[in-house]
């Protein structure tokens, strides 16, 4: 499984971007959830839970996907190095 990136931009499978914010503590059940925003739209911000996030595209429901996984880390280089 890959490592989450606190403020790390992140590709859906789809193909929105998203941010990563943070990650969440569920009061009750202790369940990990990324915090992540959409850099599109409104910017609206979501959760889902942290291993589902992090979890391999289900290619036997989506054939046609090359992404490995449903969130990958992007690497975006700054224009003033």
């Amino acid at each position: 499984m890959q490592e989450l990136k606190i403020n790390g931009i992140y590709k859906h499978f789809k193909g929105d971007y998203y941010i990563v914010e943070d990650v969440a503590i569920h009061s009750e059940t202790k369940e990990k959830y990324v915090v992540y925003r959409g850099l599109y739209g409104n910017s609206e911000l979501y959760i889902r839970p942290y291993d589902m996030f992090l979890s391999e595209v289900d290619h036997e429901k989506y054939p046609n996907v090359q992404q490995k996984y449903r969130f990958e880390l992007q690497d975006i280089k700054s224009v003033k190095e």
